[in-house]
Parts: C-alpha cells; structure tokens; sequence
C-alpha cells in the first residue's frame, strides 16, 4: 500500500489529502492558537473552582499530572492533524471469536482490543504511531499466514482499507464497499462516532491481547482448532 501519510516536502504540509498546503509559518501559527486555546481554558477552569482551592502553582502533584495529560492529548491530536498518527486503525477478520484473533495478536507481539462479532472479529490497534497499523497487519498475516486480514486505517479523515495476505498488501477497498461486508460497529468506529467503550457498554464483546501470555494464548488456539489426522487443522 502507498504510504500516504503526510511527510514535512519543501517547507509545506498536505492538509488532509485535499491538496490543501500549510506553510511553516501556518503550522507554528497555528500550534500558537492551539496554545492559547489552552490556555484561556485552564483559565477558566481555575475561575470556576471552588473558592478555598488553591492556585494551579499551589496545586497538589495531580495538577502536574493533569497538565502533563493535557500535553499529550494536544501532542496526539496535532500528529493526527497532519496524518503522522492514525486517528483509528483495526485489523478485520472472518474469525468469529474475539478471544482467539486476541491469541494471535499475543503470539504476532500485536497490541489490540478484539470485538466479537458473528461477522468477524476486529482487532483495534493500539498503536497508531507512523506505519505501526501496517506493521501490525504484516505481522499478524505472517505469523498466522492462512489467515487473509483487512487492514483499515482512519488517518487525518482519510480512511483506507487494504487487504493483507501473508504479509503483503493487496486489494483496496472504498469506505462504502468495506462497510457492507464488515460488522455493523466497524463504520461507527472507523468515522470517530463511537469507540471501544461506548461499543462495550452496546454489548459487544472485548477481549485485550495484552491480558494473554504466550502459555494462555497457545491454550485458546487448541480449544479453537480442531487438529486433521495428517498434521493439518482448521479453525472453528
């Protein structure tokens, strides 16, 4: 797949695809605004406290904290601007259970939150940094290379989708042509209307990579293959 995701070129910026450029000066203009947007907020935060609490300089520890968690989001939220880090990314499968795509994202080192669905399960990945949803796709069709995965990746509202097969890259798939062959959920995801939580709290089961060690992901791959008498499997 070609990597679209906007790069610094000649001192401009793609915005968004469109063919909109931002000039350096723009950027640190607009990080700026970004700025005092900030700022004017945490000031209104502090006039609306309570009259006995201290200033933010008198503050305990979790105002640091807090501060420092403001930091971040602004950070996530700028490189998501200019495309150097997914808004959302997930892996879909035709896998029917959450808990094992979850024990092939342990053995593929892919950090993910499965969804079950009847449809196919979907790994929604974590890290979302330049090329990591990609990485995490090649890495989880090599491992389980009999397993074909869609890859599809919100980036700067650009939404792309593209078919892995034993770590390459395929066909490529229109938003609208992926939501009708996909669970329900996977729009909502993929547009920013709903996230993992919200998609919980309607019922659909989750299951994190992370809470599975190799032993205990090994464990659910038996219990969901049924074993041929020449050494082969199939997944049920």
């Amino acid at each position: 797949m070609d990597d679209e995701r906007t790069t610094p070129h000649d001192g401009a910026y793609d915005d968004f695809g469109d063919g909109t450029h931002i000039s350096d000066e723009e950027l640190r203009a607009a990080m700026a605004d970004f700025e005092q947007q900030f700022a004017h907020d945490e000031a209104g935060s502090d006039a609306g406290s309570d009259a006995g609490a201290g200033s933010a300089a008198d503050a305990p520890d979790g105002g640091d904290a807090s501060g420092a968690e403001a930091v971040l989001d602004f950070d996530d939220e700028l490189q998501g601007l200019l495309g150097n880090r997914a808004k959302v990314a997930a892996i879909i499968t035709r896998l029917a259970s959450a808990e094992l795509l979850a024990a092939f994202c342990q053995l593929s080192d892919v950090s993910a939150t499965c969804l079950e669905h009847s449809d196919g399960a979907v790994a929604v990945l974590r890290n979302l940094d330049g090329d990591g949803p990609e990485a995490a796709v090649r890495d989880l069709t090599t491992v389980v290379s009999g397993m074909p995965a869609i890859l599809a990746v919100n980036r700067a509202d650009k939404l792309e989708a593209t078919l892995y097969i034993k770590g390459e890259p395929g066909q490529t798939f229109a938003p609208p042509i992926l939501f009708t062959v996909t669970p329900p959920f996977v729009e909502d995801l993929m547009l920013g209307i709903a996230d993992v939580p919200a998609l919980v709290g309607q019922g659909v089961r989750a299951v994190e990579s992370g809470d599975l060690d190799r032993e205990a992901a090994m464990k659910v791959i038996a219990r969901h293959t049924r074993f041929g008498g020449r050494g082969g499997s199939s997944i049920r």
